[in-house]
């Protein structure tokens, strides 16, 4: 069986068996076509031919032309699935791909707004005036303070808002339910964002409409954000996602404990959460390098 061939055969059982979308093998294939390209140089297009020495060699060549660490994972990853059909089909035996190793991908650290960035949002002056403006000065402060997804912001009504117990109730990911606790001065601005809403809209059930009284959705909450942080925050990345990093980062900065971070962001595992301790690492460090006697600044 030539490669070429049994390239050809695999890119129809991806489409036919397995139903997967023609973007989706249009991927694999392009991926595949690459280490084939190499191997007819090296002399080899039998899939017999193909040993984990030359899977090697095509991986060394690709990293010397400059393809990034996820890239090259998922080209093997890529590879990983064709050998494998390749062996049920008994056109090869053993699994050449064993002992090939995919390269380390370093964690990027949560990115979050500084505090000097965040306390932007609380200036009355960035905002326009009317029900748009105290609709957008609310998502903000709410998201900030809550740290909840911007799904689930989007998602609220006015019974979610629970005012002598002081908490919001959200619908996170699996339609599991938390509470969130608020402070005194949120559900402050909220009620007085609820006196202008009712003044325009006052059937509507959603917390946060747009237009003639629809309810905002994710993407909304996205553009939002994206407006007014762009201008407030030097962050490379501006979205609601960054104020939920924010939320968490600020929290662990001000010696929260983790595991009630976990409930508030709504995380199924502490591994989610944890990240952000890092970033907290990497607070510390700068606290020192600027503040010791010995640190590098001083």
């Amino acid at each position: 069986m030539t490669i070429v061939e049994s390239i050809s055969k695999y890119e129809e059982y991806l489409l036919t068996v397995k139903r997967l979308a023609a973007g989706t093998v249009k991927n694999y294939v392009t991926d595949l076509q690459s280490l084939t390209d190499w191997l007819r140089e090296a002399g080899v297009s039998e899939v017999t031919g193909i040993s984990s020495r030359e899977i090697r060699g095509w991986q060394m060549a690709q990293m010397e032309a400059g393809i990034s660490e996820g890239t090259m994972r998922r080209k093997l990853s890529s590879l990983r699935p064709w050998f494998r059909y390749m062996r049920n089909m008994k056109w090869v035996e053993g699994d050449v791909m064993a002992k090939i190793t995919s390269p380390k991908v370093p964690k990027r650290l949560p990115v979050f707004f500084k505090e000097s960035e965040t306390e932007r949002i609380y200036e009355q002056e960035i905002f326009p005036e009317g029900y748009e403006g105290e609709r957008d000065k609310l998502i903000l402060r709410m998201l900030y303070e809550t740290g909840m997804r911007r799904s689930e912001l989007a998602g609220l009504s006015l019974t979610n808002i629970d005012f002598g117990g002081k908490r919001i109730k959200v619908l996170g990911k699996g339609n599991k339910e938390r509470y969130i606790p608020v402070e005194d001065e949120l559900l402050g601005n909220i009620e007085r964002y609820l006196a202008l809403k009712r003044e325009t809209h006052p059937e509507a059930e959603a917390l946060f409409l747009k237009g003639k009284g629809v309810a905002i959705n994710a993407n909304d909450v996205y553009l939002i954000v994206k407006h007014y942080m762009s201008m407030l925050s030097n962050a490379e990345r501006v979205s609601p996602h960054v104020f939920r990093h924010t939320f968490a980062t600020h929290m662990l900065n001000e010696g929260a404990n983790i595991d009630a971070i976990k409930e508030l962001l709504g995380h199924a595992n502490l591994n989610a959460t944890e990240i952000y301790t890092h970033n907290t690492r990497e607070h510390l460090k700068e606290a020192y390098k600027h503040a010791h006697p010995r640190g590098e600044n001083n």
